[in-house]
């Protein structure tokens, strides 16, 4: 290395000359730096530069015995120790300059201030030897020789440095990396460079060093003011978008606000738009939209129904709208679209809430738009507020139950509504259903006074399988004044566990009551097929206190379409024995009574499984397979998969056929057959080893599983279909179903076509292509003559 650079070091030096010139080129240009800065970056440049330049004249001129020779030896070699201590004296004001700017001190330290007076004798101490030679002299022969004091001209340039350093090291915290590495580079590397200058002859690598060290002060100083750059970026857009939020939040306190103000004209609109515009983000963010177009949605959603300010108090309080009203309301989405026009940052607020009464077939209003010409939007929009129309409550109806909802999303799908979307919020809803998001668990009272009957009835407790114990505390009402006054129960079914009256309500909730039963034996039988009571009297314990509460028990269990309850009072026990409809039906027990007090209702839950000879069975069994076995056994289906038949391996161009009827409480679309594609060891859904790769149901819908296989389905709406109601009409009838299977490797296509509900489901199979089953299965069906082509 040393004979490389010793050979080459006049290229070395012009080379580093010339980078170091460009620097203070560079320098002179750029305007991120402070003036002052600049200025000084740029003289150690140009000292570093004329330290090289002269140090190189040295050695081309050495041994010249020119007139020319003679002088610029003497003069370059002057220039070279003059401009040693000169880079010591500008670096100090480099570092005074750094501890001004980032230690705000004006008070220059007087480490500092000894080192430029010891600088500037250096640079003194240059001239006197050019008159003396105590430093340096020449010989006969025009060539450089040290002088007595050589070292000498090595304090500066090694001692002052490191006291400077002291000074950096004291402020190092206040400097940025690149600023301190800058700083150890230009001190340290001339110093190490130095000390094995003292021992090297011929070559002026401290020279060369202080070059590329000032180099390297300009690249860390452009580095450090980057970085500079950078953070006040960053702070500037952390800046901005503090005040995009809020902004943002001023924005939504306002409309919040003003729609708040609107949603005053009908106490069952309050917080209505608020929930759509969740309810719209959220089908958005699932149909992948970016944070911009959720916000749109979101923000359209909340002021989409803005124009009811301007529609008259007496329609938005009735019920039912003559014509003339009707037209007044087909002119609430013009006019939220002309008060949304004045909010011109957001354009999109006046041309969504336009068209958001729109409906997917072209019957909507204000225009008439149809599909994809309604903006997507507008689409999303409406299908919130149909959704959260449905689920809150209104002043003829309470919230219609889940099932409902989901029914009726069905029966609007491609329709009323967008079908990419509907499909979206309908897996949305199952997701929320099987996860009891929006499930929440119905509430018992602990507490009933009862006036007169059925006034204050319990929700429902369920029950099931096991066996649950029911236990409460009642007293006559002080009103009761000798009136009769006693608990009773109510057995029925309903989709939110609840006993209603209305006619309205009992369609709208599937209401069906079974019967009502008292502690003292007497009952009402409503829509159960059979009710078979027995009392037993026994002697009642001693009463120890004047307390007029008594105490009420009740056990009750299921088994399929049976029901028992044993019912416990002071000197009397109740069993009875309830044949329901069907096994369809959930049962539950709503606690009420007349003239009295009921408190402390307690429910326990046991783990005691009821099992068929627990309850004796006092109606036959219901059974709706009594037709034609073929090659499969026929099945019912009462409950949502609760039965299936054995799988049957897929091959290509296999065709099921089969009959379908539902069973006669059957309400909804979905109870109607299912297709099942899986794999199990025993060839048994749920069996040992299974996977499921599909699910179809033949009114459309398929479940999207995606562990062990993917599926695309397609759903069209031929001509053949009417409506939904015919197709549950026809399904409760009876239908001939054919369903077509073709597979492919890994690859299966599903095909079926019924009552004009055409469906093509293909499964791709992750991972091989080995055994796949098909099984079929439903909800409240009996299929029957099952055939395998």
């Amino acid at each position: 290395m040393y004979e490389f650079i010793k050979t080459n070091q006049m290229d070395i030096m012009l080379a580093l000359c010339a980078s170091c010139m460009t620097m203070a080129l560079l320098l002179l240009i750029t305007k991120f730096l402070p003036r002052r800065r600049k200025w000084i970056l740029i003289g150690m440049e140009l000292v570093a530069v004329f330290l090289l330049f002269f140090d190189r004249l040295a050695y081309i001129y050495a041994g010249d015995m020119s007139h020319t020779g003679y002088v610029m030896v003497r003069v370059s070699n002057f220039m070279v120790f003059f401009l040693t201590s000169g880079i010591v004296f500008n670096f100090n004001i480099y570092i005074i300059d750094l501890i001004n700017e980032y230690g705000k001190l004006r008070i220059i330290p007087k480490r500092l201030m000894f080192t430029g007076i010891a600088s500037i004798g250096g640079m003194l101490l240059a001239v006197i030897s050019a008159f003396t030679g105590i430093i340096y002299t020449f010989d006969a022969s025009n060539h450089y020789q040290r002088g007595p004091w050589f070292l000498m001209a090595y304090v500066v340039p090694v001692i002052g440095p490191l006291i400077q350093y002291t000074v950096c090291f004291e402020y190092r915290n206040k400097f940025s990396i690149f600023i301190n590495t800058a700083l150890f580079l230009y001190i340290f590397v001339p110093i190490i460079m130095g000390i094995v200058q003292i021992f090297t002859y011929g070559i002026s690598i401290v020279n060369m060093a202080m070059v590329m060290v000032s180099v390297s002060l300009y690249v860390f100083s452009y580095l450090d003011i980057n970085e500079t750059v950078v953070k006040s970026h960053i702070l500037e857009m952390e800046t901005l978008q503090k005040e995009q939020k809020s902004m943002k939040r001023l924005f939504e306190q306002t409309a919040g606000a003003f729609v708040k103000a609107v949603e005053k004209k009908d106490e069952f609109l309050n917080g209505h738009s608020a929930k759509v515009a969740e309810v719209a983000r959220r089908i958005a963010n699932a149909a992948g939209k970016s944070t911009e177009e959720q916000e749109e949605v979101y923000y359209t959603a909340i002021l989409h129904d803005i124009g009811m300010i301007g529609l008259p108090d007496s329609i938005t309080e009735k019920d039912e709208l003559n014509a003339y009203e009707k037209e007044l309301i087909r002119q609430k989405p013009l006019l939220s679209a002309e008060i949304l026009s004045a909010i011109t940052e957001y354009p999109y607020l006046s041309l969504y809430a336009r068209y958001c009464y729109e409906r997917y077939d072209g019957s909507g209003y204000p225009e008439g738009l149809k599909g994809n010409a309604i903006p997507e939007v507008a689409r999303i929009i409406y299908l919130a507020d149909a959704y959260v129309a449905m689920s809150s409550p209104k002043k003829y109806r309470d919230a219609l139950p889940m099932p409902i909802i989901r029914e009726e999303l069905i029966k609007g799908n491609g329709e009323q509504f967008d079908p990419y979307y509907t499909d979206i919020l309908i897996k949305l809803l199952d997701a929320d259903v099987n996860n009891k998001i929006l499930t929440e668990e119905v509430q018992i009272e602990t507490e009933l006074q009862c006036g007169t009957y059925r006034d204050k009835i319990s929700a429902g407790i369920a029950i099931e399988n096991t066996v649950t114990n029911i236990s409460f505390l009642c007293m006559e009402s002080e009103t009761a004044a000798g009136a009769f006054s006693q608990p009773s129960i109510i057995l029925f079914d309903s989709f939110d566990r609840h006993v209603y009256n209305r006619e309205r309500e009992i369609e709208a909730f599937k209401y069906t009551e079974y019967g009502e039963l008292w502690f003292d034996g007497h009952s009402v039988t409503t829509n159960a097929r059979n009710i078979l009571i027995k009392v037993t009297e026994h002697e009642s314990e001693a009463v120890t206190t004047e307390s007029a509460e008594q105490n009420y028990f009740i056990s009750a269990r299921r088994f399929e379409d049976h029901l028992m309850l044993v019912m416990d009072s002071k000197g009397r026990t109740v069993k009875v024995i309830v044949a329901l409809p069907d096994k369809t039906k959930s049962a539950y027990i709503g606690i009420t009574g007349e003239n009295c007090y009921i408190t402390g209702i307690n429910i326990e839950n046991t783990e005691d499984i009821t099992r068929a000879e627990d309850i004796p069975r006092i109606e036959d069994e219901l059974d709706y397979t009594d037709r034609m076995v073929s090659d499969v056994p026929n099945i019912q289906i009462d409950r949502p998969r609760s039965a299936s038949t054995e799988g049957i391996a897929i091959k290509d161009h296999l065709k099921l056929k089969f009959h379908s009827v539902s069973l006669p409480s059957a309400t909804l679309v979905w109870h109607c057959p299912y297709i099942v594609l899986f794999y199990s060891d025993d060839k048994k859904v749920y069996g040992e080893g299974y996977r499921e790769y599909a699910m179809i149901k033949l009114n459309g819908e398929s479940d999207e599983i995606k562990e062990f296989a993917n599926n695309k389905v397609s759903i069209k709406k031929k001509e053949q279909f009417r409506n939904w109601n015919v197709w549950k009409d026809t399904c409760r009838k009876g239908m001939e179903c054919e369903v077509l299977f073709k597979r492919k490797g890994n690859t299966i296509t599903t095909v079926t076509e019924n009552l004009g509900i055409s469906i093509e489901n293909i499964t791709t199979i992750n991972g091989g292509n080995g055994k796949v089953y098909v099984a079929l299965s439903g909800d409240q069906v009996a299929l029957t003559d099952i055939r395998i082509l």
